[in-house]
């Protein structure tokens, strides 16, 4: 018997060491653009060579490296499209990539940088110039311009990472997670005017399990907004401003609409922004709905509207007058909330008669007006308080 199991450890030992010399043989191959034709002085047209690696990266068993050197690589619209046959792309970038300077080559493609159904990639460092300004400017202007795209997209993707990447001066906005699941952004920064349009710092939606940490985010649109379908969702030591704040919604413009649930925000801090954490939600019938947040540890400088529910959304009178929403918002806890209110009414709770807001929570809310007790202002919404509130509760 001791022979027999002296034989059978060897045997065993055989087939550990032959699996373990596989694992240390698995080589990860790197991807340098400029190896594959890229020119970096952000002129010669790089989308080719960008569009390579990921299509040999793709390709490979094994996980790869796709490297972007200093320097400024000047890339049109692309598409980086899934599955591979690995999961473990990482895009390590200590260059530029940069947008065409004439925004109608790429003004029409929705997104510049798209992903779908990617499985297992890292973005780490690097920035992404979107040359907005001049579309901007045209739409000021009132002139016949493209819509713009979104500089970084991820689409029915997931276990993605993007950590210490800086997106600026994105055409419309900077960062969309679509349709995606375990996807982790941190030490992100987004910069783009106060004044530029629809430049959304980082948007949500239709997505599961998405972590936004240790970010800045400074734009003309929402720091962070959140669509329909988002659950899971935690944004953490994330600062706003200047932008329209954090911001859920808008929702119920359709009325067969997923809805929102299981969102944290906390330790974040807004500085003059025209909102701090709002929930918006369109004037008309839908079957949407927006329950168990939390917003905890806020600081607010100079906010014009620090804590808002509004469900009486209808910009420019269309498609919404004299209706109501049907969006329900319930079970919704904001804790520790302190700073400065740019605005007499600090509070403001503006919920539909159809669908009045429930289980509206406040605990140790301190905000002030010019250093003057601030107001509150509360319309179809229920709830409770705890501890010492400022301005003065008026849920009912």
């Amino acid at each position: 018997m001791a022979k027999i199991a002296s034989v059978l450890f060897v045997q065993l030992m055989i087939i550990f060491l032959s699996l373990y010399q596989k694992t240390l043989a698995i080589e990860i191959t790197t991807y340098n653009i400029l190896k594959l034709g890229a020119n970096p002085n952000g002129k010669g047209d790089s989308t080719n060579s960008l569009s390579k690696a990921w299509s040999l990266a793709c390709e490979s068993k094994n996980p790869s490296i796709i490297y972007v050197p200093k320097g400024s690589f000047l890339i049109k619209h692309l598409n980086f499209k899934g599955p591979c046959r690995n999961k473990g792309i990482t895009f390590r970038v200590d260059g530029t990539l940069v947008a065409p300077t004439n925004y109608n080559d790429i003004g029409d493609a929705n997104y510049w940088l798209l992903f779908e159904w990617a499985d297992g990639v890292s973005i780490n460092g690097g920035t992404l110039d979107g040359r907005g300004a001049a579309l901007w400017a045209c739409k000021k202007n009132g002139k016949n311009c493209p819509s713009g795209v979104t500089t970084l997209a991820f689409s029915n993707s997931k276990n993605v990472a993007i950590n210490g990447l800086t997106s600026r001066n994105s055409q419309m906005f900077h960062i969309v997670i679509n349709g995606c699941e375990n996807v982790k952004l941190q030490e992100v920064n987004v910069l783009a005017s106060g004044n530029s349009p629809n430049t959304d710092g980082i948007h949500v939606q239709l997505s599961k399990g998405v972590s936004i940490l240790q970010s800045k985010i400074s734009t003309g649109d929402d720091c962070v907004s959140i669509g329909p379908g988002t659950t899971n969702l935690l944004i953490e030591k994330v600062h706003c401003g200047p932008g329209h704040g954090i911001s859920i919604g808008s929702l119920g413009k359709d009325f067969d609409e997923a809805g929102v649930q299981n969102v944290t925000v906390k330790n974040v801090t807004l500085s003059n922004t025209q909102n701090g954490l709002r929930i918006k939600t369109w004037a008309k019938p839908s079957k949407g709905f927006v329950r168990n947040i939390l917003f905890q540890h806020a600081i607010m400088t100079n906010v014009e509207n620090p804590i808002v529910i509004d469900q009486n959304y209808c910009p420019s009178n269309k498609n919404c007058p004299g209706q109501v929403s049907g969006v329900k918002i319930s079970d919704v806890t904001y804790h520790d909330i302190q700073g400065t209110s740019a605005t007499g009414i600090a509070v403001k709770f503006d919920c539909s008669k159809a669908s009045p807001c429930q289980g509206i929570k406040l605990e140790s809310v301190h905000l002030k007006y010019k250093n003057q007790p601030a107001r509150a202002s509360c319309l179809n919404a229920a709830g409770t308080t705890v501890g010492p509130i400022e301005p003065s509760s008026c849920l009912s």
